[in-house]
Order: structure tokens, then sequence, then C-alpha cells
């Protein structure tokens, strides 16, 4: 089970989206914080040396688990306060999510949602740096937001 923790907003029905997304014998946890672009800005400045306003900045807690089974016993240094494996935290940038929902034709819920779904699998592990990693990255996020009925289609 994933637990998404965002003082601002509700992620429950997201967080079960993720239901068989990750093979795991311990809950997950996701720290989310949204953002202005004031502060989306200095985050991506200070963190990736890129000076610009930007949707979503992962930072994942732990590194080489893509597609991996994440056991409580290989992570004992992780585990939160409340016994989930932390897996990192999430910046998301509001005015960006409304202006590229506005820009995709979709609601803000939606553009909202997949930003984070985006920035979920990056924690996992997930990237798109090659075609084929990007391709295995859209596929999964689409199945989530399918689940959650905002998919494309």
């Amino acid at each position: 089970m994933l637990k998404i923790y965002c003082e601002e907003q509700n992620f429950t029905a997201l967080a079960g989206a993720f239901d068989g997304e990750v093979v795991s014998d311990i809950d997950l946890a996701a720290e989310v914080v949204l953002v202005d672009e004031e502060e989306i800005q200095r985050l991506n400045r200070e963190m990736r040396e890129v000076d610009a306003v930007t949707d979503v900045l992962s930072f994942p807690a732990l590194d080489g688990i893509k597609g991996k089974k994440l056991q409580k016993k290989a992570f004992p240094a992780d585990i939160d306060e409340e016994g989930n494996l932390f897996l990192g935290s999430i910046a998301i940038c509001t005015k960006r999510a409304k202006e590229q929902a506005e820009e995709y034709g979709h609601g803000y819920e939606r553009e909202l949602n997949y930003l984070l779904t985006h920035g979920l699998f990056h924690l996992l592990g997930y990237d798109h740096m090659t075609d084929t990693d990007k391709a295995e990255m859209r596929e999964r996020e689409e199945r989530v937001m399918k689940k959650l009925g905002l998919s494309r289609d």
C-alpha cells in the first residue's frame, strides 16, 4: 500500500491506483508539496543547477529499485516513524499544472494527478532518458491514470 503525505490535497485515490505497480512486503510512503513558481525554480536551481521554473521535481530516497521487490529487511534505515518505506519527496508547481491543463485541454485535477504519478514513478526508479525508458514509463503512467478514470482516451 502506498501512502501519499500532502498537507494541501488528498491523494488517497491516486495512492490506491498504484496498487499492483510495485511489489513490496512493507507499506510505502511519499511526501508531496504543492509550491509556487518561485519555490520550484529555487529547488530546481539548488538541486539540479537548472535556473528555471518546471512542473514537477522528484527527490528519490532510494537508488536502484526500478522493477525490484521492495523488502523491509533491505532498507532498515529508510523506514519512517509510521513503519513505511520512505520513497522520497515530490514538489509540484500548481501554476504550471494549471497552465499545462489548459494547454493540453483537460482539467487541473487530471494534470495534478498526472504530475504526481510521473513523480512517483521517478521515485520508483523509472526515467525517460531513452525512448525505451520513456515508453515504459508512459505505459505505467497511463495505466495508473486509467485506474483513476483520468486517461487520455
